[in-house]
């Protein structure tokens, strides 16, 4: 008799953890495209501003362009009805349009606020003009992740 109880547990155990691993892979996989999209639209090569140069500005630039991504990428998942092969489709495509929001966003506001993305990477301190883009990026995707939900 127990037999037949643990069975359905470790089924539902198992699926649940078939989703959580799909859900996780696919969500690394949209921050790293994220990354390279910000990559992208950022002038210089991202990982050696942040690694070689350990420019704080690209970083935090980054830092909150990813976060962003993360928060849509979680709205995206609480979203899906419980299909897992729905809600991961649902995912990737919310996923990766909170990357080009954030993309033209960012370039937006480069246009409207006169604040450069490219003069900022180029400064080795931390410049008020990055705070503001970097709460601009996670307001942005904070957004986003509610109008997926």
């Amino acid at each position: 008799m127990t037999a037949m109880v643990a069975s359905p547990l470790i089924d539902t155990l198992s699926r649940g953890a078939l989703a959580i691993g799909a859900y996780a892979l696919l969500g690394v996989v949209l921050l790293i495209v994220g990354f390279y999209v910000i990559d992208l639209a950022t002038p210089g090569k991202l990982s050696s501003l942040i690694k070689s140069e350990r420019n704080p500005n690209a970083t935090l630039l980054t830092s909150a362009g990813l976060a962003a991504v993360g928060l849509i990428v979680a709205a995206s998942i609480w979203s899906s009805s419980g299909a897992l092969h729905e809600g991961l489709l649902a995912t990737a495509v919310f996923g990766l349009v909170g990357i080009a929001v954030q993309t033209v966003a960012m370039l937006l506001f480069d246009l409207v606020a006169g604040i450069s993305v490219r003069e900022l990477v180029q400064q080795a301190e931390l410049q008020p003009g990055t705070r503001l883009l970097a709460v601009t990026h996670l307001a942005i995707g904070l957004i986003t992740s509610v109008a997926v939900i």
